[in-house]
């Protein structure tokens, strides 16, 4: 029972980051589906978004499975698919800038709880990381800790891997991950074609 106890203590510190980090991924969702996801405008946005992708899959995979030789219903095609694109740019972009006014409110949060942390975790190792990271994350993981062991692990660095990855997670579980078509979606958006 004793060992329990202090492998329990032991984590302790981890599983605080970790439990703050899920709260606060809530509470985020939380101010984000008051501020926008339950409002008509983001539903007809989203909406919108969804039809002209389903649209211009929709053209380009009957304009790559047609062999019309007529150059001047190719042309109007082309013309066709740029306007669903041009529209789909559009509506991502309305997205994004409705997405604006909650941003702001949730980094605000953020901002407040990573400050409480790391009052509390000061120069203090949360967890040991299993391997010698290479140079660039070792910055990032050993932020603050003295010491040479670079397997300790900041209260910065599990809280960024945290919030990053239940944030994404809990968004796709409640159905507020952006539209599949939505220009610039995620993290790291696919280039546009036609710009190369």
């Amino acid at each position: 029972m004793a060992s329990t106890l202090l492998s329990a203590l032991k984590y302790s510190d981890s599983l605080t980051v970790v439990g703050i980090s899920i709260c606060t991924a809530v509470v985020c969702e939380a101010i984000s589906w008051l501020l926008i996801y339950r409002t008509a405008s983001y539903k007809s946005l989203k909406s919108s978004i969804d039809k002209a992708s389903k649209k211009l899959e929709t053209m380009k995979s009957t304009d790559s499975t047609s062999a019309s030789s007529n150059l001047l219903k190719k042309s109007s095609k082309t013309k066709k698919m740029d306007r669903v694109e041009t529209s789909l740019k559009e509506s991502s972009r309305d997205l994004s800038m409705f997405k604006f006014k909650s941003g702001a409110v949730v980094a605000l949060v953020l901002f407040m709880v990573f400050g409480l942390l790391n009052s509390l975790f000061e120069g203090k190792a949360v967890a040991k990381i299993p391997f010698v990271p290479i140079r660039l994350v070792q910055k990032m993981s050993h932020r603050g800790l003295p010491g040479d062991d670079m397997t300790d692990c900041s209260m910065a660095f599990l809280y960024l891997l945290c919030s990053i990855s239940i944030r994404t997670n809990l968004q796709k579980f409640l159905g507020f991950s952006p539209p599949r078509g939505a220009v610039g979606a995620g993290l790291f958006p696919m280039p546009d074609p036609k710009s190369s």
